[in-house]
C-alpha cells in the first residue's frame, strides 16, 4: 500500500480551507490516503531538507521542488532563484498570484484537469477565502464583528487551544459545511474567548500607538498582556493607510504590516516584497515576519515603517 501523502498547509483560514480541499480532491479523485500538517514561516530555515523522503503536498506556502502537489498565491513563493526556474505550470503544480486566495486555485485546478465537479459548501468556503484573505470585508465592522461561521471560525485561531488545533478543523472542513464546522463545541468556546479578547483589544489599543506619521501606524502590542487586533488600527484611526506593529505568538515575537483595506493609498508598496527582505512573506497589501528577539522586531518594524513613510512621501 503507498504511502499517504502529507498537505503542509499556512495556519490561516486560506490555508486550512485549501487543505481540506486539497485532501477531498485527492480522497476523491486520486484514491489518495491523506493526512495533513500545518507550516509555518520558522520551518523554511532548513527548506531543502524539509520532509526529505516523505511525500507531501504544500498549499499556500512556499514552492518546494519535491513537492508532489504545489499552490499558492503568493508572489514572493519562491525562497531560491533556482526554485522560480525550477517550477513551470502543470498538472500538479500551479501559481496564480492573482487570485485573493488560494482554495479557488486548486478546486479550478481540479475542475480542468481532474474532472472534479466543485460543490456548494467548497463555493462557499472559495467566497470566504477570497473575503478573509485579502480583507475584502464590506467594512471594518464586518471585520471586526461579523459572525458569519466562516468569520467565526476564522477569529477563533487567534485563541487556538492546542498548537495541533487547525489540523482538527481541517478535518471537518473536508466533509462538512462550515455552519457544521462552526457548530463544534470546542469552535464555540474559542469564539466567545475570542470575542472577548476582541473587546479588550480594542480598548487596549490606542495605548500601544508608538506614533502616526505620513498616514503610516507604528505599535507595539508585544507584550503578553496585550490582545491582538488586526483591524484594531483602522478601527481607531480610519484616515491611515498602513500599521505596522510587534506582536507576541507561539512562536516567538511577530512583526506585522498590513494597508487600510478601507483607505488604500494609490500606488503603495509590496508589503509582502518588503517582509520577504527579512525572510518573512506576504501579499501586496500585508505581510508577517517572525524574527525571534522582541529587541530585533521592534527594529525591523521600525525599519518597516520608515521605508513605507519615504514611499508614501
Amino acid at each position: 500500500m503507498a504511502e499517504p501523502i502529507t498537505i503542509h498547509y499556512h495556519r490561516d483560514f486560506d490555508g486550512m480551507v485549501s487543505a481540506a480541499a486539497l485532501a477531498h480532491v485527492l480522497r476523491e479523485m486520486k484514491d489518495e490516503r491523506v493526512e495533513w500538517r500545518s507550516v509555518n514561516y520558522d520551518q523554511r530555515r532548513d527548506w531543502d531538507n524539509f520532509q526529505r523522503g516523505r511525500r507531501f503536498a504544500i498549499v499556500d506556502f512556499h514552492f518546494h521542488p519535491r513537492a508532489e502537489y504545489w499552490f499558492d498565491h503568493h508572489p514572493t513563493t519562491f525562497l531560491e532563484p533556482e526554485h522560480e526556474e525550477l517550477y513551470e505550470p502543470s498538472e500538479n503544480w500551479l501559481l496564480d498570484t492573482s487570485s485573493p486566495s488560494c482554495p479557488p486555485i486548486i478546486l479550478h485546478h481540479a475542475e480542468k484537469h481532474w474532472g472534479y465537479t466543485i460543490s456548494e459548501r467548497f463555493h462557499e468556503m472559495i467566497h470566504w477565502s477570497n473575503v478573509i484573505d485579502a480583507a475584502q470585508f464590506e467594512s471594518v465592522d464586518e471585520a471586526l464583528f461579523g459572525d458569519d461561521p466562516a468569520l467565526r471560525i476564522s477569529r477563533c485561531l487567534a485563541v487556538a487551544p492546542t498548537p495541533d488545533w487547525q489540523d482538527k478543523i481541517v478535518r471537518d472542513m473536508i466533509d462538512l459545511r462550515l455552519e457544521e464546522v462552526a457548530m463544534r463545541p470546542d469552535v464555540e468556546k474559542a469564539w466567545t474567548r475570542a470575542a472577548r479578547n476582541r473587546d479588550k483589544a480594542l480598548d487596549h489599543f490606542p495605548g500601544t500607538v508608538i506614533d502616526v506619521e505620513n498616514g503610516v501606524m507604528l505599535y507595539d502590542a508585544s507584550s503578553n498582556k496585550i490582545r491582538r487586533e488586526r483591524f484594531a488600527p483602522f478601527f481607531h484611526d480610519p484616515d491611515i493607510f498602513y500599521a505596522v506593529g510587534v506582536i507576541p505568538t507561539r512562536g516567538g515575537f511577530h512583526v506585522t504590516c498590513g494597508v487600510n483595506p478601507w483607505n488604500t493609498p494609490e500606488g503603495g508598496v509590496h508589503v509582502g516584497e518588503i517582509m520577504n527582505e527579512y525572510g518573512g512573506g506576504g501579499h501586496k497589501a500585508v505581510g508577517g515576519v517572525n524574527p525571534g528577539s522582541k529587541d530585533r522586531s521592534h527594529e525591523i518594524a521600525e525599519e518597516i515603517a520608515i521605508r513605507i513613510r519615504r514611499a508614501l512621501a
